[in-house]
């Protein structure tokens, strides 16, 4: 399929829910015995990334990479990243690569070449996280990447950190708040290519700790696919994740990171607490559409 929401619909349908694994490697956080393994940081979060993505493959049918914990690390990182990426692809995986970008238009085209396009043997996953919060004409370029290379956006709208509240809750003189604002410009501009199953190319980030603004930018956005941060170590819980689906049960991918990447072991091996934290997300929601 060449319709990335469709890809990712159909993979979620696969794997029995509409989650995702954020793959988000800190050092410190990292298990001792892979932390201490590896004299270089870099090759310490690599190896912890293969091993997220081994635990979870079964279960989840997408991970989102943060692109953030290996640029830190600079050219070693970010080929590190480009790794990982090919690796959630071999292993059948969606790829949303959280990277945020967002500038005037000509920057724009640039970011996307490079995280979409990406070079003659890779690409830089199946959706990208792009800042919408310049207009339009700076997701364009990303949306045009996208749409020729079947890749798919998910544009920030209503994020889940509390400093967003100052910005994305402020009412206009027309009575929406900015972050509906901006639902209705991502909404007018992902008309340009819905797939298959109803639901558009260019998606939205709508944070899992933000339910009551759910439901009016669900009714917005009833094309866009959401990519639902903020659950659990956020605060976000399965209650607050509903007003983000459509009335079908679809529409919606909840991500959580440090909730199941770091699980308590309880002296176990990490890679099955990972893999038991992944399936714990997977049937709790799960059990909200049935």
């Amino acid at each position: 399929m060449h319709h990335a929401a469709d890809r990712l619909l159909s993979a979620c349908d696969t794997k029995g829910a509409p989650v995702c694994v954020g793959l988000d490697p800190v050092l410190e956080k990292l298990p001792a015995a892979v932390r201490e393994a590896y004299a270089q940081p870099v090759d310490a979060i690599e190896v912890f990334s293969y091993g997220v993505l081994d635990a979870v493959k079964d279960v989840v049918p997408a991970v989102k990479p943060q692109i953030a914990c290996f640029e830190r690390y600079g050219s070693a990182g970010y080929a590190a990243y480009e790794r990982v990426v090919a690796a959630a692809a071999n292993h059948d995986l969606c790829v949303v690569a959280d990277a945020k970008r967002g500038d005037i238009g000509t920057s724009s085209a640039h970011y996307a070449a490079g995280l979409i396009t990406g070079g003659d043997t890779w690409r830089g996953g199946d959706f990208l996280t792009v800042n919408s919060y310049l207009g339009t004409d700076g997701i364009e370029p990303f949306f045009d990447a996208a749409e020729a290379e079947g890749a798919g956006l998910f544009a920030l709208v209503r994020t889940s950190n509390p400093g967003g509240d100052a910005l994305q809750g402020l009412k206009l003189d027309d009575g929406r708040t900015v972050a509906e604002a901006v639902a209705d410009q991502v909404a007018d501009l992902g008309e340009r290519c819905v797939g298959e199953r109803g639901y558009s190319l260019l998606g939205a980030v709508v944070g899992a700790t933000k339910p009551a603004d759910a439901v009016a930018l669900r009714k917005r956005m009833p094309k866009q696919l959401f990519l639902v941060p903020g659950y659990g170590a956020q605060g976000g819980g399965a209650d607050d994740v509903r007003a983000c689906f459509n009335p079908d049960g679809s529409g919606a991918l909840i991500t959580a990171s440090r909730s199941v990447i770091y699980a308590p072991t309880g002296g176990g091996d990490w890679i099955d607490a990972v893999r038991a934290a992944a399936e714990t997300l997977r049937d709790e929601i799960a059990a909200i559409l049935r």
